[in-house]
């Protein structure tokens, strides 16, 4: 996998999420990166209080952390907005409805600006609904394609209270067959990935499901994913 990837099972912004930002933050290679939180799956939520919890968060953190308020497909049209992108260092979409964020962004304008930022070494992170929709495929009351940014990869959030191997029977039996894993991903913990494969990061834990079966994963362990670069 060439480009800079966060996903994160959930709970984001709260504390226990500390060291797992920081390493996002230090992943984008400046001390003091610019970091967009986009709100989109929270927009029939509170949007605005959803990324103001991830501005506050992140500047605690040392980012140069501001608002992208994309709710919905115009938002995902507005120049303005497109511009705002192109000097980001990390881009993080928040939780909430993963349909509605999928719809919002899919071959849009902020879509195309993300995926430029990302060919210059930013950083993409989605929490939940976030990390759902980055992934090639994802699995909300049925499976449906997603944006393939994780290409190979689909992501199952809040994983800390499931049974890994009912899951992986249940994936066995209907996953799509061009997944090379799902990532099972706790609240407060997740995987960034990139061109040397993935690590495991935060305060609970990742677990891989593969055709062969299952492992679980804690911070700071190291895996990858047929196909990565």
């Amino acid at each position: 996998m060439t480009y800079k990837l966060a996903l994160v099972g959930g709970d984001e912004f709260r504390r226990g999420c500390e060291s797992m930002d920081d390493a996002i933050l230090r992943a984008t290679g400046k001390p003091n990166p610019v970091g967009l939180i986009l709100p989109t799956a929270a927009a029939f939520e509170n949007p605005r209080r959803a990324a103001d919890n991830g501005v506050m968060h992140f500047k605690a953190l040392g980012a140069d952390a501001r608002p992208l308020m994309v709710l919905d497909r115009s938002d995902a049209e507005n120049a303005d907005f497109v511009s705002e992108i192109e000097s980001a260092d990390l881009v993080y979409l928040t939780g909430g409805s993963p349909i509605h964020l999928l719809e919002t962004l899919r071959e849009s304008a902020v879509l195309a600006a993300i995926l430029e930022a990302l060919e210059r070494g930013a950083v993409l992170a989605g929490s939940s609904a976030g990390a759902m929709v980055m992934g090639s495929w994802m699995r909300f009351r049925q499976w449906r394609p997603a944006l393939g940014i994780a290409e190979g990869i689909a992501s199952l959030p809040h994983h800390e209270r499931a049974d890994p191997d009912a899951v992986s029977r249940e994936l066995r039996e209907g996953a799509p067959d061009d997944l090379a894993a799902v990532l099972g991903i706790d609240g407060r913990s997740g995987a960034i990935g990139g061109p040397e494969g993935w690590t495991a990061l935060g305060a609970g834990g990742v677990t891989v499901y593969r055709e062969d079966g299952w492992e679980r994963l804690r911070s700071g362990d190291v895996f990858t994913v047929a196909g990565d670069a």
